[in-house]
């Protein structure tokens, strides 16, 4: 072999062991830059993982705007317009009684009867000592008359024109209690019938023919019959506190029944105690219903149905978005992505739901279920927008 050709192949090896020298060093350094590339994406990525999970994930809600008009309902008690027991007056029997349970009656109609046999007596026994009575002033008056005669002609003395004069006087005063007393006894004899003092429906009769009636300061009366006009029924209802203020006299407001379902009645409010009840904190209001057909009966149960005017610029919230510090009320809203906390005022109380006053808007975002460290500008991120729900009634 000639020495020139072993000198080239030598060569030729030498490159090829160069090149394959580079491309490997190339391998290493592109697994190298690899390598480092994909240990920086994963720190970038750590990072930005570190961050997000720094921000306090939230779900929202928007206020709901308030309705034109809200009602409460409130139980309420029917009562009749006047309502009475009816006593005697007078002692005696029950000779008749005229009306029953359920009978309408006008007023000043005889409702009984009663046997008076001991005021009979009396009052025989009165108007005899009454004619005696004036039998006696009659001839006092005479005796005053004559004394003042024969004392104008000296024939008396002054003293017994005196003396006929006072007799004269206490005759006169015998007379007038005479009259009283046989007065007195008239009347109680009128009080045998006992008459209706209004208008009604008689809704208790607890006597019968030949009861004995008793009457006087010193006996237990008992009750002859119960007299209702319900041709205006009283609801009377309470009112909470915080809704006392809207209770004017004069508005309406619709009283329904439980006997008629479905259908509403008007009633007016005429009156109310103008006090707080101290142990419910409750206004006692009153609301005339009109009964013209006497379809409701008193001591029915009635619910009111209460207007309630909204509130200028009230919106109602979940009951658990407001936060309770020391500071007062507030709501949480999320706005640019931080916390903005937002003072306000509660207006009513719905149980879930409340009606706030405050610079909130049914645009703005409120944080639902907020920690309560959470502070003012804190970064949040919203997750979740549920749709908001109206008040309950």
């Amino acid at each position: 072999m000639r020495p020139e050709s072993g000198t080239a192949q030598n060569g030729g090896l030498r490159k090829s062991l160069i090149v394959a020298s580079l491309i490997v060093l190339i391998l290493i350094v592109l697994a190298i830059a690899a390598a480092l590339r994909f240990r920086i994406h994963a720190e970038n990525n750590l990072k930005q993982d570190s961050r997000e999970s720094a921000v306090l994930p939230v779900s929202v809600v928007h206020p709901t705007p308030l309705a034109t008009t809200e009602e409460i309902t409130l139980p309420g008690n029917a009562q009749a317009f006047r309502d009475t027991p009816i006593y005697a007056r007078t002692s005696g029997y029950l000779k008749a009684w005229k009306v029953d349970i359920g009978t309408r009656v006008k007023q000043g109609q005889v409702l009984a009867e009663i046997e008076t046999p001991e005021v009979d007596q009396q009052l025989g026994q009165a108007q005899a000592d009454l004619k005696n009575a004036e039998a006696n002033l009659d001839l006092a008056q005479i005796t005053a008359t004559r004394a003042e005669g024969l004392f104008k002609k000296t024939t008396i003395s002054a003293q017994e024109r005196d003396q006929a004069q006072s007799d004269l006087a206490a005759k006169r005063a015998l007379v007038d209690s005479g009259k009283a007393n046989v007065g007195r006894l008239e009347q109680l004899k009128a009080f045998e019938q006992v008459v209706a003092p209004f208008d009604g429906v008689i809704t208790a009769r607890n006597t019968d023919i030949g009861s004995l009636i008793q009457a006087g300061e010193n006996t237990t009366t008992k009750e002859l019959f119960h007299l209702a006009d319900n041709h205006i029924l009283r609801v009377y209802f309470s009112v909470p506190e915080i809704y006392a203020s809207i209770v004017k006299a004069g508005e309406k407001t619709p009283v329904t029944f439980d006997s008629f379902p479905g259908e509403k009645f008007e009633g007016d409010i005429v009156r109310d105690a103008a006090a707080l009840d101290p142990r419910s904190h409750t206004l006692m209001v009153e609301a005339d219903v009109e009964n013209p057909d006497g379809r409701l009966f008193p001591g029915a149960y009635a619910t009111v149905h209460l207007k309630l005017p909204p509130a200028s610029g009230t919106v109602t919230i979940p009951a658990n978005t407001l936060l309770f510090r020391a500071e007062g009320t507030r709501v949480a809203i999320a706005r640019d992505n931080h916390v903005s906390l937002v003072a306000v005022n509660i207006v009513r109380d719905h149980g879930n739901s409340v009606e706030v006053l405050g610079g909130i808007t049914p645009q703005d975002s409120v944080i639902l279920d907020p920690s309560d460290s959470l502070a003012d500008g804190a970064a949040v991120r919203i997750v979740t927008a549920p749709e908001s729900k109206p008040a309950a009634k």
